[in-house]
């Protein structure tokens, strides 16, 4: 069973030792191993490659994804598995203020960094941030680079990926923002499937709705630094 991620930690990495993990990871080995299927098989991606890749049946499943109105055009999506607030890399101190896309539209000359065909792009689009300032990366590690390097001002991605990524690399002189509930609401992530897979997905599904919110999921999740508050918003979600 082949399962494709993109390093975002805490969703998915590797360890020093080569293990890949996450809460996306683990929580799909915990469904197929309920499932029956014990050929669990992680093979990593760039984003842009998830989508078509699980349509060409070059993997059968891929870690939590936005699905919005458009990809359910070309994917099946399982029920939500998280909901989480964007955020946004900045340097350590945040020295232009940032506090969400809107601040970065009303700065006039903000660079945003974002991943090739996320969804944060469209959302900076939709705040007022010019095209002229967005720059467009293929992997997590590129676009945090840039705010490093001072090629960009923030890096828009989804909030906890950032402070994933923190955690494991807390000698980087960046920090975390998280866009506020009152400028874009949490949005809700799930497993993709293809359009013909809709019977692996009703599978899936009837793992989650008995998994989603138990002692078990709360103590997984914790482990890769969710809160009860947070889980909640997936258990309440359907």
């Amino acid at each position: 069973m082949k399962f494709a991620y993109l390093v975002e930690p805490p969703f998915n990495y590797r360890t020093d030792e080569g293990i890949v993990t996450g809460c996306d990871v683990e929580l799909a080995r915990i469904v197929f191993d309920q499932i029956g299927i014990d050929n669990f098989e992680p093979i990593e991606a760039e984003f842009a490659e998830l989508l078509p890749g699980v349509a060409e049946g070059r993997w059968k499943m891929t870690t939590g994804l936005f699905g919005t109105a458009e990809r359910r055009q070309v994917a099946t999506f399982s029920r939500p598995i998280w909901a989480l607030p964007d955020g946004l890399l900045v340097p350590s101190g945040n020295p232009k203020g940032l506090s969400g896309y809107r601040s970065v539209a009303e700065s006039g000359n903000c660079k945003i960094a974002v991943i090739r065909d996320q969804f944060q792009h469209r959302s900076a689009i939709e705040f007022g941030v010019s095209e002229d300032y967005v720059r467009i990366f293929e992997t997590y590690a590129e676009a945090a680079n840039s705010v490093l390097k001072g090629e960009t001002d923030a890096y828009a991605s989804v909030g906890r990926a950032h402070t994933g990524y923190l955690d494991l690399h807390s000698d980087l002189a960046l920090e975390a923002v998280t866009v506020p509930t009152s400028e874009k609401a949490p949005a809700f992530g799930s497993f993709g499937f293809s359009l013909s897979d809709k019977e692996l997905c009703a599978e899936v599904d009837d793992v989650l709705v008995d998994y989603l919110g138990s002692d078990q999921h709360r103590l997984m999740m914790k482990n890769f630094g969710f809160t009860d508050d947070e889980v909640n918003l997936v258990v309440d979600s359907e």
